[in-house]
């Protein structure tokens, strides 16, 4: 690949190829995302800005990476504002930064709850209890458990992350 300076616009495949990720993702992101517009020019070719590649590059780390639903970064976007998603790319692009504008965001805490994971086994005691408004103690304790894992390595992770 030429390479580009850090301000110039990448088409489709440039984009795709920096971020490890097919072409028809990127179109289908741009269906569920109307924060990503990039540049047509005559038969349709995409030209992405920087600030588009950096939403993506965004976009990819909290979808592919934190494991977020497209309708939970949505909400992200709505709460916190398009520039999160853009540091939430920063925070996970590790050695990745030669692509990167070099006007630095901070990236605020992504505190908005993913959508939990349930095994199989403990999946008709939840559904049994959603319709009866209670949560059984065995499951309770599993969830609470699992919960106080997950933190935990959210917390070395996000540890790691800074150092």
């Amino acid at each position: 690949m030429i390479d580009k300076a850090p301000d110039a616009f990448r088409t489709i495949s440039e984009a795709a190829e920096h971020l490890d990720l097919p072409q028809h993702v990127l179109r289908f992101w741009e269906t569920r995302f109307p924060q990503i517009k990039p540049l047509k020019r005559g038969g349709g070719r995409r030209y992405y800005r920087p600030d588009d590649v950096e939403f993506l590059r965004g976009l990819k780390h909290l979808l592919h990476a934190e494991r977020y639903t497209i309708k939970g970064v949505q909400k992200i976007i709505k709460e916190q504002g398009q520039k999160a998603v853009q540091g939430a790319g920063k925070q996970g692009a590790g050695s990745d930064a030669s692509f990167a504008p070099t006007s630095p965001v901070a990236a605020p805490a992504l505190a908005i709850a993913k959508k939990p994971f349930v095994r199989n086994a403990d999946a008709s005691a939840l559904s049994a209890a959603n319709s009866s408004g209670t949560v059984p103690a065995t499951v309770r304790g599993k969830l609470e458990a699992a919960l106080a894992e997950m933190l935990e390595c959210r917390r070395i992770i996000v540890n790691l992350n800074l150092s």
